[in-house]
């Protein structure tokens, strides 16, 4: 998890209190180096937004199980937003040691999507950005 700037200093508590009616955005492209910084060359994949309070214990309360797909991909990192469109935070995504994770591997436009796992980890390793081996090739990071 990348904090904003905004809530660098924030404790997992914090974080939850501040979560309430968020909405969680879910990107198939490369997490950008920092939350403030704009997701790029790519769409939505899904949307989910989460009740008030947003958690109950360490259980994230989302307003509906499911959301349908908006576009094709596989998850890598979900944006969070407050209600009225700062951001929060990004969060991993994918399988292995990562914040969040779905019920499937990837999205089809309109199949439904479906969190299984959601953690709010200020000191979990964040992983290596998936970078192409085309834009490797480029030189692009």
């Amino acid at each position: 998890m990348k904090l904003a700037e905004a809530y660098a200093k924030a404790t997992v508590d914090e974080i939850k209190s501040v979560l309430s009616g968020a909405t969680l955005r879910v990107y198939s492209c490369a997490q950008p180096a920092a939350p403030e910084k704009s997701v790029e060359r790519n769409r939505c994949l899904a949307e989910f937004h989460l009740a008030s309070p947003a958690f109950e214990g360490d259980q994230i309360k989302i307003l509906e199980e499911s959301t349908k797909a908006q576009d094709v991909g596989v998850p890598l990192f979900v944006r969070a937003l407050t209600p009225d469109g700062v951001t929060i935070a990004d969060f991993s995504a994918g399988p292995g040691d990562m914040d969040v994770k779905f019920a499937d591997v990837s999205c089809s436009v309109g199949a439904p999507v479906r969190i299984t796992k959601f953690l709010v980890r200020l000191n979990a390793p964040h992983p290596e950005p998936f970078i192409s081996p085309r834009d490797r090739m480029m030189g692009r990071k």
